[in-house]
């Protein structure tokens, strides 16, 4: 099949050996997979990140980087057969997303981060036929490839455990924010706060349904709001995993408040625990998403409660990989750039 690959630092194109499918593992043909800010950190630190994983403990401690590794994780493609004995769920021909996870065929892991699991920057992918669904007939390629980032941020929403008439801030406002302000909507709890250095992105966070969006340059969004009558947040959502934010967070908020921190952050982080104890503050990480939250973003998406559409930026096919994966480190980039590996 053809693909673009990391090795040795760098993204290429080119052949690379056809899947073939074990005992519960299905091929999948790939119609479209979306850049993650996952894959342009992985494209320019990926020895760091296996390192820290490898230290620390981490899902990518087991990546092997001295072979091609085939990325990307948020796809849509269309069943092309099983792997013999599978119980094979879906007809042959179906179009299919799933969350990026294989347990099946003797392989455990995550896909597009391991030679043995290409993701969707290939014509081909295996995938668990115990995590995969069916795509409806009225979502396009291009939104059915933003179910899984989506997902992460409705899981991200869902473990701060909001309640009605809490305060919630939003900071970061890439996918995973934009998915945590539609979770939030979801769910009726506002109003909701969000912050982003970006314009645009502040602009996008309004549309998924937050009420004030502040540039943090202007003024502090942890400081009592006029627009909400001198009220202040109290739910925290930290979606850019840079070093210092989370004790930034610990140090502006109120007594009481709740954190949950879904931000990537790949350095060490350096909190004060005294200031987090004193204000018997509860911090949350969120993780991955689960089976319930790619079944909510998929029918939020069908349905029209969510709108994905001004996520998306420009289609590319495999030679523009590369180049998109570097521009994602700019913020005015789009949210989300989708990739065709059959163009």
């Amino acid at each position: 099949m053809r693909a673009a690959y990391l090795e040795n630092g760098e993204i290429r194109v080119g052949d690379q050996a056809d899947p073939e499918p074990k005992t519960g593992q299905v091929l999948v043909r790939t119609h479209r997979c979306a850049l993650c800010a996952s894959d342009a950190h992985f494209f320019c630190s990926g020895p760091h990140v296996v390192e820290m994983s490898k230290k620390y403990g981490g899902p990518y401690a087991s990546v092997d980087l001295s072979k091609p590794i085939v990325m990307g994780h948020e796809f849509v493609g269309e069943i092309v057969d099983y792997g013999p004995g599978s119980r094979r769920p879906l007809k042959t021909g179906a179009r299919v997303t799933s969350a990026p996870i294989m347990r099946q065929g003797g392989q455990v892991g995550i896909i597009g981060y391991g030679a043995g699991l290409p993701g969707g920057f290939g014509e081909y992918m295996l995938l668990d036929e115990d995590f995969m669904m069916e795509i409806p007939e009225e979502l396009d390629d291009d939104q059915a490839a933003l179910i899984e980032p989506l997902a992460v941020g409705l899981e991200h929403a869902r473990a701060g455990d909001p309640q009605p008439g809490e305060i919630p801030l939003v900071v970061g406002c890439g996918a995973i924010g934009l998915g945590v302000i539609a979770g939030l909507r979801l769910k009726g709890v506002g109003p909701i706060i969000a912050t982003d250095f970006d314009a645009g992105r502040r602009e996008l966070a309004l549309k998924m349904g937050a009420e004030i969006a502040i540039d943090p340059r202007e003024r502090s969004p942890y400081e009592p709001l006029p627009e909400l009558g001198g009220r202040r947040v109290n739910l925290v959502y930290e979606n850019v995993g840079k070093p210092g934010m989370l004790n930034q967070i610990i140090t502006s908020l109120p007594f009481g408040a709740r954190i949950v921190v879904g931000g990537f952050c790949l350095e060490p982080e350096e909190i004060f625990v005294a200031a987090a104890q004193s204000k018997r503050l509860r911090i949350n990480f969120a993780a991955g998403e689960e089976p319930q939250d790619m079944e909510l973003a998929m029918r939020s998406i069908a349905d029209g409660r969510i709108d994905v559409r001004p996520w998306l930026g420009g289609r590319i096919g495999l030679d523009g990989v590369a180049e998109a994966l570097v521009k994602m480190n700019d913020p005015a980039s789009p949210v989300r750039t989708v990739v065709d590996p059959r163009t």
